[in-house]
């Protein structure tokens, strides 16, 4: 075993000082060096803070999975760092020959490389150039940060055999990660089992081997602006192409020389300029920037957290929002694959509501299922296709595909799963993620479902109609849908797998007095593609309860759905989200009782 593998769990004083004081010597990066020998010298003078740093950051390994590597910066094996990342990238490309030699991709093997504005982002993204090019790689390097979605756009525009970017996209500050796409067969697509656990083991036998002797080499290419112009000038094609035209006019897009009032920030993040020239390009009203967030800066500084999903993250926006009277408010996360929208609500604070991920997902997927009917008349055939989410999204799209006979799907959480559903139209998961126009981007993009959002509300605003109208028509046209989220933090993640298994061995047969009619345990081969650590409960009445651990957090999330389909739009609304209460108020009292060790109290 090599000093650098992070193979086993080091906890001996002794052993951890020598293994972090080989790895400083061996470390291409002065600053996590001097960052390494100064923790070195506290836990030699038996620091206990120090010695328990480096037994976080030397004690095992960066676990590389299905979304590559995420964590936070620092030296270690268990950090992000450049010698991680250079490991990792000779054990990828590595893989990447042996796909090559097995007829998979072509020979030699090529990768398209981007990168965000979060620290070292850029400095990481150089080091994956040259260890894959010193391994004999194609390289192609984006010339400065940008976007997930236009490195996940450039794997299928080049033709390269893989994609690399790095991004911890609405990670804290000083998080960083690794995401890796596979092009070929895999259409541009992120990796998923087995090739996720290959990928670990070439990296760890990497690992095990002197940094130096790494081949490293300059001998790639760095990208013009060529990528970037591609992915606007075909997501404004496909954007307007599909908009709904003015009667009589079929060129001309309904409201198209209307005017809105838009607010944009770009959280600190690299969505601003791709998401402005999208804009133009497809005759979207121009935005006024959140000044403050709309350039990239990984400090992050007016925000706790860079996700738009939490509180208070879009606070800012909503003082800028209120100053320019805006009509919709368009929020990207830091690497813009996520999208956020709120609008005008006179009874939320500041003025504003931020819509629910599965609201706009069921209002963008209701617009793909009219985009694909317009497409099919005019060209005389039938509509095909289908609308996908995860399972922890609302089911609320499979009504829309029901309404408009089109096929449904639902996936293992991530978006790895959602652009691989055959003859996807679209695809969103509840955690603000949506996939608009499959056939250009294979994940997840909060620029061109940004488009499409800001197209929507024009018509709407045209109409002298609002999104929260359009809301009550999806209710009363495909039933009302409510949804929640219960989150059991715990201490370790086996308790939160733990608690899990006790639901597994005596599970309930009603919540709320409302009876259970199927359990889906998806350990179970066969059910997903995946076995997955996922409970579903369906309940009389159309309503469900997914129980899962978290994959990265000590936690277990419970999601429920309610449905109602009875009565007005105020009457499906009030009766779904009183059903929601009642079973929110069952799922914490089994939860309470399940850690108190009394499952059938």
């Amino acid at each position: 075993m090599g000093l650098f593998s992070g193979d086993s769990s080091v906890h001996d004083p002794e052993q951890l000082i020598a293994v972090a004081t080989a790895w400083a010597q061996d470390d291409i990066d002065p600053a996590t060096q001097r960052e390494t020998l100064h923790l070195v010298e506290r836990a030699s003078a038996a620091d206990a803070g120090a010695l328990a740093e480096l037994a976080a950051a030397f004690s095992g390994r960066l676990a590389f999975g299905t979304a590559g590597l995420r964590g936070p910066l620092g030296p270690g094996p268990q950090r992000m760092n450049r010698v991680v990342v250079s490991q990792t990238s000779a054990g990828f490309a590595a893989y990447l020959r042996e796909r090559a030699a097995g007829g998979e991709a072509e020979t030699p093997p090529s990768i398209v490389i981007g990168y965000d504005g979060r620290v070292n982002s850029d400095v990481f993204a150089r080091d994956t150039a040259e260890v894959m090019a010193g391994a004999g790689v194609r390289v192609f390097l984006f010339p400065e940060a940008g976007p997930t979605p236009l490195t996940a756009f450039a794997v299928r525009h080049l033709g390269v055999s893989a994609g690399v970017m790095v991004t911890a996209s609405h990670n804290p500050p000083r998080d960083n990660g690794y995401k890796v796409y596979l092009g070929d067969g895999d259409g541009g697509s992120q990796i998923v089992p087995p090739v996720d656990a290959i990928i670990a083991e070439r990296i760890a036998a990497i690992a095990a081997r002197p940094l130096a002797e790494l081949p490293r080499s300059t001998d790639y290419t760095v990208l013009g602006p060529g990528v970037a112009d591609a992915y606007v000038a075909e997501t404004a094609a496909a954007l307007l192409a599909g908009l709904p035209t003015e009667p009589g006019s079929p060129g001309t897009p309904i409201a198209a020389s209307g005017a809105l009032r838009v607010v944009y920030t770009a959280m600190h993040g690299v969505g601003a300029d791709l998401a402005r020239r999208v804009f133009t390009s497809s005759g979207l009203p121009a935005v006024t920037p959140v000044a403050e967030q709309d350039r990239p800066d990984g400090a992050f500084p007016t925000v706790d957290f860079p996700n738009p999903e939490e509180p208070g993250a879009l606070d800012i926006a909503f003082r800028v929002a209120e100053t320019v009277d805006a009509e919709l408010i368009v929020a990207h996360d830091p690497d813009a694959d996520r999208l956020a929208i709120a609008v005008p609500d006179a009874d939320a604070a500041g003025g504003y509501r931020r819509l629910t991920g599965n609201q706009l997902g069921l209002l963008l997927g209701w617009r793909a299922a009219e985009r694909e009917w317009a497409r099919a008349e005019r060209q005389g055939t039938d509509p095909r296709g289908t609308l996908a989410c995860t399972i922890v999204s609302s089911p609320a799209l499979r009504a829309v595909a029901a309404e408009y006979g089109l096929d449904y799907a639902e996936t293992l959480s991530g978006f790895k799963w959602v652009s691989r559903v055959p003859g996807l139209l679209f695809g969103f998961e509840e955690a603000l993620g949506y996939l608009t126009h499959p056939d250009i981007v294979r994940d997840k993009d909060g620029i061109s479902a940004s488009a499409d959002a800001i197209a929507m509300v024009r018509e709407l605003t045209s109409a002298g109609r609002t999104v929260w109208d359009l809301l009550d028509d999806a209710s009363e046209r495909f039933g009302h849908f409510a949804s929640s989220q219960i989150t059991l933090r715990l201490d370790s993640m086996p308790a939160a797998s733990a608690v899990a298994a006790r639901i597994r061995e005596n599970p309930p047969r009603e919540f709320a007095e409302i009876a259970v009619t199927q359990i889906q345990d998806l350990l179970t081969p066969g059910i997903a593609e995946v076995p997955a650590d996922v409970l579903r409960f369906d309940l009389d009445g159309g309503s469900r309860i997914m129980i899962r651990p978290s994959g990265t957090e000590p936690k277990l999330k419970v999601y429920l759905d309610t449905l109602s389909d009875v009565g007005t739009a105020a009457e499906r609304r009030t009766a779904a989200e009183a059903t929601l209460a009642q079973l929110e108020s069952a799922v914490r009292d089994t939860l309470a009782r399940l850690q108190e060790g009394n499952p059938g109290a």
